[in-house]
C-alpha cells in the first residue's frame, strides 16, 4: 500500500493506468514473420554514417518480410535540439534511397503508433513510470547533485564502483512521510530503477548478431525519469519499442554494457524482449591501426558528406552492404547487375567485430556503378549535384550540354567501359579540362623527354595535324611521326633495345596529350580531339610549344 500511495504522491495528475496505453497500441496485425523496426536518431543536426548503416539494417529486415519500418525521434535532450533536424533527417534518409513506413515527419507524425516524438509521449513515460513505483519497481531520489559528487568522491577514496546501487541508493527505501516531507519542501526528485540484480550473477541473453552473450546482472538504479519528468533513453526505448511493438531493436554495440537495465525493466513490465542486434563500430586504418571514425578527424563520417562530393546513393548502399553481410559480394558477382534489394540479408552474416570502413573501396565501387551509366544519365546527375553544390560549374555544363554529354560518354559504349568518375565532384575535376575556362596544365612532362624533344614532338604534330583524318588515319600518323623522331613505335622494341631509341610511342602521346588536356590520363585523345575542334587544338598545342 505503501508503495500505491507513494506513486498517486509522485503523479497525482495521471489517471490513466497501462492497460489504457496497452489497448491504444493493440499487437499489429502483420503477416507471421513480419518484422518491426526503427531508427531512432536524435534531432542534432548531424546526421552520420552510422545511422545510415543502421537504416539500411532496420530497412532490409523491415520491408523484405513485408514489415514495417520506423522513424522514431530521440529529443528528450533539448538543450542538443537543432531547429529543422527532424526535416533534415527525413530528406537526407529519403536521399540515400531510405523510406519509413511510419514516423516523424517534416510537419508531424505519419502512422497509428506515434507520437513519433518521445518529448510529445510525456504523460505515457509518467503512466508507466507510476505503475513502477506503485508495485515497487522504481522510487522517487531526491539527491542533490552536490549529493551525487559527494557519493562518487567518497566511492573513489574506498575504490568501490561508482553509481547508485545498495548502500550508496540512500533515497531507496523512504517512507511514505519522509517521502511527503521532501515534497513539502519543494525538493525535485528523479524516479529511479529499484534494481534487484547483483554483479556477481550473470544473466544471459540472444543477440541476433553475437549470438548467446553471458553479462552481470544489473545492480544500478539507473535514472528513468529526470527531474523535468523527461524520460531517460534507458526508461523511454523500453517504453516506445513495446507499445510501438517494435520485433528488432538495431543499435551500436556501445548499449552492450547497459543491457542487462533495459533487460530487466523489459522483466519488471512482464513484457516479451524484442530481438536485439547490437551492431559492430565502424572503424578505420589510420597509421596501420584501427580506430573508431571520429567526427573531429574524418569528414567522410558526415551523410552530408557524400551528398556534397558527390556520391551516388546506390554506390554508398552497394558498399556498405559489403560491410553488412558476408556473402553479399560473392552474390553481387553472381548476380551481375540486379537490384540489391533481391539480396536476401541477414544478420547471421553480420560481423560482431570492428567494421572496417574503406573510402578507396567505396571509391571503386561507385566508379563500376557510373561506369554502367549512359552518358546522358551521368549528364543528368552530375548537373543536379552542380546546380545545388557548384553552381559556376552547373552554368558551363549546361550552357555546352552537347559538349558535356558527349565527354562523358567516350569509352562508354564498351564491353569493359572506362572507370574514371567516382562522385560527381571528381567528375567535375575529371572533364573539366575540356572547358577553355577551366583547362589547365596540371600534370609536369615526363622528366624522361627532354625539353628539345618535347618541343619537337608538340612543332611535328602540329604539323601533320588534319582534324578531319579518321582515327586510323589520324593513329598511323602518329606512328610515322614517332619513327621520324627516333622513338619505338612498339614499345617492345624498345624493351628490347632501348640504347637504340629516343623513347617509345607512348611518350610521344604522353607529350601530345598533355599538351591537349593538361593531364597525363584523360579518354581517349583522338575523340578529345573531335570533341575540342581543330581551333581549340591548334590554340593549345601553339601554346605549349616556346
Amino acid at each position: 500500500m505503501k508503495n500505491i500511495a507513494i506513486a498517486d504522491l509522485l503523479f497525482p495528475d495521471i489517471n490513466k493506468d497501462i492497460e489504457f496505453y496497452e489497448k491504444m497500441y493493440p499487437p499489429r496485425k502483420l503477416k507471421e514473420g513480419a518484422k518491426v523496426t526503427r531508427i531512432a536518431p536524435s534531432p542534432t543536426g548531424f546526421i552520420h554514417l552510422g545511422i545510415l548503416y543502421g537504416a539500411i539494417i532496420d530497412e532490409r529486415l523491415a520491408h523484405q518480410s513485408d514489415g514495417v519500418f520506423m522513424l522514431r525521434i530521440e529529443d528528450t535532450d533539448s538543450k542538443r535540439e537543432v531547429e529543422g533536424a527532424v526535416g533534415l533527417i527525413n530528406s537526407t534518409m529519403r536521399f540515400f534511397g531510405i523510406e519509413f513506413d511510419e514516423g516523424a515527419v517534416e510537419k508531424g507524425d505519419k502512422g497509428e503508433y506515434g507520437p513519433y516524438r518521445q518529448r510529445q509521449r510525456r504523460d505515457i513515460y509518467r503512466t508507466f513510470a507510476k505503475y513502477l513505483v506503485a508495485n515497487g519497481y522504481a522510487y522517487p531520489c531526491f539527491c542533490t547533485e552536490s549529493d551525487l559528487d559527494k557519493m562518487r568522491d567518497r566511492q573513489k577514496q574506498l575504490k568501490e564502483n561508482f553509481g547508485y546501487y545498495g548502500k550508496w541508493a540512500i533515497h531507496r527505501d523512504l517512507s511514505y512521510d519522509e517521502v511527503v516531507k521532501q515534497l513539502e519542501q519543494k525538493q525535485t526528485f528523479v524516479i529511479r530503477l529499484r534494481s534487484v540484480g547483483s554483479p556477481s550473477n550473470t544473466i544471459q541473453a540472444r543477440d541476433e548478431i553475437r549470438g548467446i552473450l553471458s553479462m552481470p546482472e544489473n545492480n544500478q538504479d539507473m535514472v528513468l525519469l529526470k527531474s523535468d519528468g523527461i524520460p531517460t533513453y534507458h526508461f523511454a526505448h523500453v517504453i516506445d519499442d513495446h507499445l510501438m511493438r517494435t520485433t528488432h531493436v538495431v543499435r551500436a554495440e556501445e548499449w552492450l554494457p547497459t543491457w542487462p537495465v533495459h533487460l530487466e525493466l523489459f522483466s519488471f513490465f512482464g513484457w516479451d524482449t524484442p530481438k536485439f542486434c547490437h551492431t559492430a563500430q565502424l572503424m578505420k586504418m589510420d597509421n596501420g591501426s584501427k580506430r573508431k571514425l571520429s567526427k573531429r578527424k574524418d569528414p567522410e563520417l558526415s551523410l552530408e558528406y557524400y551528398r556534397s562530393q558527390g556520391y551516388l546513393p546506390e554506390a554508398v548502399w552497394e558498399y556498405l552492404m559489403t560491410i553488412l553481410n558476408s556473402n553479399f559480394e560473392p552474390w553481387r558477382l553472381a548476380n551481375g547487375n540486379k537490384d540489391l534489394k533481391e539480396f536476401e540479408f541477414t544478420t547471421a552474416k553480420m560481423s560482431n567485430s570492428g567494421a572496417l570502413f574503406d573510402l578507396v573501396k567505396l571509391n571503386g565501387i561507385s566508379k563500376q556503378v557510373i561506369a554502367q551509366m549512359s552518358g546522358e544519365r551521368v549528364y543528368d546527375l552530375l548537373s543536379a549535384w552542380a546546380k545545388r553544390y557548384d553552381p559556376e560549374f552547373y552554368q558551363t555544363i549546361s550552357a555546352e550540354k552537347d559538349k558535356t554529354i558527349a565527354i562523358l560518354s567516350i569509352g562508354r559504349n564498351k564491353k569493359k567501359p572506362r572507370k574514371d568518375i567516382y562522385c560527381w565532384s571528381q567528375g567535375k575535376e575529371f572533364i573539366k579540362f575540356v572547358y577553355d575556362k577551366y583547362y589547365l596544365q596540371e600534370d609536369e612532362y615526363p622528366i624522361s623527354i627532354q625539353a628539345d624533344d618535347i618541343q619537337s614532338i608538340l612543332k611535328s604534330y602540329l604539323e601533320m595535324y588534319r582534324h578531319c583524318d579518321q582515327k586510323e588515319t589520324w593513329f598511323e600518323k602518329i606512328k610515322l611521326l614517332t619513327h621520324k623522331l627516333g622513338y619505338a613505335v612498339r614499345v617492345k622494341d624498345y624493351k628490347q633495345i632501348p640504347n637504340k631509341y629516343r623513347g617509345n610511342i607512348t611518350d610521344v602521346t604522353t607529350v601530345i596529350r598533355l599538351a591537349i588536356t593538361g593531364r597525363s590520363n584523360s579518354p581517349d585523345l583522338w575523340a578529345i580531339q573531335q570533341l575540342l575542334g581543330e581551333k581549340a587544338v591548334h590554340k593549345r598545342i601553339s601554346q605549349a610549344i616556346r
